[in-house]
């Protein structure tokens, strides 16, 4: 009997070694990975290196998408860039087994919390919650496996399916590593690359989206299983776009993420 495919994203090879599943699976080539899971294991790598501080959090971090993630064991670095009383620079780097170079970089803004609390100042009304909503297809697939199929997805305006804005609540169906507790970062940073997806402006099959890059920003730190992916994609006729979303959990909003965008026909 074969052995079970395992229940997870990546499962941990060593302390800086990861193997990607096939639930990494993107839906445009059937070797690499969409950039929700690997953006997120990036951004575990910078919570937990050594000598992270626990009075920090991150408050914004910017990937640079090199070039796809291949589906193949990665290696992943952290470096410290600057660090002060109260800010943070740290930056991590995914690297492909068998290659020099990597293929992603993630650099991070972490900032001192405060010891007692402050004032804090709301930021609009709640979206209609993940279970007043019914879940939501993907888009066609070529494949049984994926991200596709390893994130519940239910949107409250749009769909997949539909060109314009859209509003999603997206929630991991597994764990980011095998046999490891989820953190609420994962499920922001693991959701947040979705945005351009969520509220694609041009067909699919006859337009190419290459997102280069993925910045969020957070003001509060997520709490629950769903994060909500509210986004807008604009496109200029030279090519360029931006696909900008409100990140939100069942508390309210928590913050941004940004991704550009180049645009061409098929």
């Amino acid at each position: 009997m074969a052995d079970q495919a395992p229940q997870a994203f990546f499962e941990r090879i060593s302390e800086s070694r990861f193997a990607p599943t096939e639930h990494t699976r993107g839906p445009w080539d059937a070797g690499s990975q969409h950039a929700g899971p690997p953006a997120a294991l990036l951004g575990r790598a910078l919570e937990e290196r050594p000598g992270a501080r626990g009075d920090m959090r991150l408050a914004r971090v910017t990937y640079e998408i090199v070039r796809p993630v291949p589906i193949r064991p990665l290696e992943v670095t952290t470096t410290v860039l600057r660090s002060g009383r109260s800010v943070e620079l740290a930056e991590a780097a995914l690297t492909p087994q068998g290659e020099a170079e990597p293929v992603m970089f993630a650099r991070a803004l972490r900032i001192r919390t405060l010891d007692e609390p402050g004032p804090a100042v709301a930021e609009g009304p709640r979206l209609p919650s993940p279970g007043e909503t019914a879940e939501t297809p993907f888009f066609a697939v070529p494949w049984d496996v994926g991200y596709h199929t390893s994130m519940d997805t239910r949107f409250t305006e749009g769909t997949f399916r539909e060109q314009g804005p859209g509003t999603c609540w997206m929630r991991m169906r597994l764990p980011l590593v095998a046999g490891e507790e989820v953190r609420p970062l994962d499920r922001v940073l693991i959701a947040a690359d979705s945005g351009n997806g969520i509220s694609n402006v041009l067909d699919f099959g006859r337009h190419v989206f290459v997102n280069a890059d993925l910045t969020v920003h957070l003001h509060r730190h997520p709490v629950g299983e769903w994060v909500c992916v509210e986004a807008r994609t604009s496109v200029d006729p030279a090519g360029i776009g931006l696909a900008d979303s409100r990140l939100h959990d069942e508390k309210g909003p928590i913050g941004r993420g940004a991704q550009s965008l180049f645009v061409a026909p098929r």
